[in-house]
């Protein structure tokens, strides 16, 4: 028997870090936008007791965090796993967070655990909290669309909302990775992001449009200083063609919300926003 599970991309446009020493609790507060782009994670029972994981460019590393969470609640058996990607891991994709949680649904699913949706994708968020490597991108991928996280915190914990919009699509071009943990390790870094991005939630929920989301977006990647120059001299090319763009957060990419797939973008990643979220597909 074999479980497939899709998780969709997600692109982070601004947010505030919330510590907390219970990693459920942990996260952050902010916007983004999810994409019909992510990872497809496959799963089945091995025919020997190893658990084996078929990673793309590092995205075993948060597999085995979850194995390795999952292993002390429950017996598991022999598995194999195996990710296949749309988008660059390292980029500001949430491809970390969309593997953990795919693992996490897959497994639960293909054995049956006791867990309810919600219970699975919280072990991602708990992989992603204690590697450093994700804050709020299970809890947004998990329930799609242009995602308010209204509420820091594993799903059960956090609390999320979406903003009402047409069809659109998500035209992003990626530059090149960004260490996800090293900036929000920095207390420096994290100072700033925390500073600029109080309050941003609030402006948007006041006017919860994809413009607004775009343009505060923008405000938090210039203002905080992590907007890079890639990305800087490419959102000056397409600004009259799109609703709006900035830089993702945190990756060395431009994405972008626009009425048509069209852009004057060389080798762009073009998508649409997905507003089913997670979910099996056999």
């Amino acid at each position: 028997m074999k479980v497939k599970v899709f998780v969709p991309a997600h692109i982070t446009g601004f947010f505030q870090i919330i510590e907390d020493r219970n990693p459920l609790k942990m996260g952050s507060r902010g916007a983004g936008v999810v994409i019909n782009k992510g990872v497809q994670t496959s799963i089945k029972v091995s025919r020997s007791d190893r658990q084996i994981v078929d990673g793309v460019n590092g995205s075993d590393f948060i597999t085995w965090k979850v194995l390795e969470i999952l292993n002390k609640r429950f017996k598991l058996p022999g598995l194999r796993i195996q990710h296949e990607l749309e988008v660059p891991i390292g980029c500001g994709f949430g491809v970390s967070g969309a593997c953990a949680l795919g693992t996490s649904l897959g497994i639960s699913r293909l054995l049956e655990l006791p867990l309810t949706v919600n219970g699975a994708a919280s072990i991602a968020h708990q992989a992603e909290v204690e590697l450093g490597t994700g804050l709020g991108d299970v809890i947004a991928e998990l329930n799609g669309g242009i995602s308010l996280r209204l509420r820091e915190g594993a799903p059960g914990h956090g609390l999320t909302d979406r903003i009402i919009h047409d069809p659109l699509y998500v035209i992003c071009k990626a530059f090149g990775e960004l260490d996800t943990a090293t900036i929000i390790k920095d207390p420096k870094k994290k100072e700033m992001i925390n500073h600029i991005g109080s309050g941003m939630l609030q402006r948007l929920i006041s006017d919860p449009s994809p413009g607004n989301f775009m343009g505060l977006s923008y405000e938090f990647a210039k203002k905080t200083k992590l907007l890079t120059e890639n990305v800087k001299e490419n959102l000056e090319m397409i600004e009259g063609e799109v609703i709006g763009a900035s830089m993702a957060m945190l990756g060395d990419t431009l994405f972008s919300l626009s009425k048509e797939p069209e852009t004057s973008l060389d080798n762009p990643i073009i998508a649409e926003v997905d507003s089913r979220g997670a979910r099996f597909i056999s």
